[in-house]
């Protein structure tokens, strides 16, 4: 594995149950955030909303990540850390009674300072990964990027995140992911570019770095899910011919319909472990992708992305709204006939039962 400049026992790692975890491929959810309908937060739903996620068989939760919404940092509503909190004990809870680990993932957000303090207070309260966002540091060089990266994965190990740029995100050169990967508590990556060429970038530098067995890849690529999940990489690195296949996938997508996720990721492994891929999951990809345009707007450049998730999730009784703490952000005109569209097209897709109890 390679190193960065400092030493490798100055970065904290998680568990090994939780690299294993994350290498053997899971379903990470990203967790939403419960409001009422006057916009205050709704502890008993958001717990309601971690126990269906556990229920339906996710491996992970992603939580104070884009789904989350990012408002929950500002000062008028302070909810980063009740809402990260919360959702680590009722996981806790649920695994005590369940023998089961779930991987918790926090997002990190914000310039070095705020980032740093994020990771310490996601640390604190018992995460395992901090999902690191560059989103704020559109103008950085590469070099300033290392850096903060380095400085945030000195306080928890680091989930890397290839973000696309409708939604925030920012390039990120082959350059810079070749160093990334020197960082020694660098655990896996969400590669969210919806760019072939971008995710390649990516597969590339981890190949090249020799880290194809201990960093995780993890699809974020919504227009392309079940494809990077049937896909095994090979590339010439290193001298010789090295593959690289995506886990699992960390999605704001799989925070409705989960049980069906999880379902849908274990046929992908199992058709990748047979090296067989029939036709029919080559149809399923397109109608996942299908679900997403219409989960996530894309025919409006994404503008009801968290929208379409609250509303599908308020309307299955697992939220008691479907309000952001932003009351512009909303669905877009057409967005919940989109919806209604593709729920009777793909009735395979769609969680039907969700009585979970808390």
């Amino acid at each position: 594995m390679a190193h960065s400049d400092a030493a490798a026992g100055e970065f904290p790692v998680p568990p090994q149950w939780v690299t294993q975890s994350l290498r053997d491929g899971i379903v990470i959810p990203a967790h939403p955030l419960a409001l009422t309908s006057d916009g205050d937060f709704d502890e008993q739903q958001q717990q309601r909303l971690t126990c269906y996620y556990h229920a339906a068989g996710a491996g992970g939760l992603a939580v104070g990540v884009h789904t989350t919404q990012f408002e929950i940092r500002s000062p008028q509503h302070q909810l980063l850390e009740p809402v990260l909190d919360l959702a680590a004990k009722t996981a806790r809870r649920l695994d005590a009674e369940s023998d089961r680990q779930t991987v918790l993932v926090a997002g990190i957000c914000g310039k070095t300072d705020q980032a740093i303090r994020e990771a310490q207070l996601a640390r604190q309260i018992g995460y395992h990964v901090g999902l690191l966002s560059l989103a704020s540091l559109p103008d950085a060089s590469d070099d300033e990027l290392i850096q903060h990266c380095e400085r945030v994965a000195h306080e928890i190990p680091v989930f890397g995140f290839y973000l696309q740029p409708a939604v925030g995100g920012r390039k990120l050169s082959y350059d810079f992911w070749s160093r990334f990967l020197a960082i020694p508590n660098v655990v896996a990556i969400k590669i969210s570019p919806f760019d072939r060429y971008k995710t390649l970038d990516v597969i590339r530098a981890v190949a090249e770095a020799g880290r194809e067995n201990d960093v995780a890849m993890y699809t974020g690529n919504d227009d392309s899910i079940v494809i990077d999940l049937l896909t095994e990489y090979e590339v010439l690195a290193r001298g010789q011919r090295i593959r690289v296949a995506i886990a699992g996938g960390l999605l704001g997508h799989w925070s409705c319909w989960t049980k069906k996720a999880v379902e849908l990721l274990e046929m992908c492994q199992q058709a990748r472990r047979s090296g067989q891929i029939s036709n029919n999951l080559l149809t399923i990809a397109a109608q996942v992708t299908d679900c997403n345009a219409a989960l996530f707007d894309a025919a409006n450049d994404f503008a009801g992305c968290i929208a379409g998730i609250q509303f599908v999730l308020h309307r299955q009784g697992l939220l008691s709204s479907h309000r952001c703490l932003d009351e512009h952000e909303k669905m877009s005109p057409g967005q919940a006939e989109e919806i209604d569209r593709v729920c009777n097209a793909y009735r395979h897709l769609i969680d039907e039962d969700c009585d979970i109890k808390i």
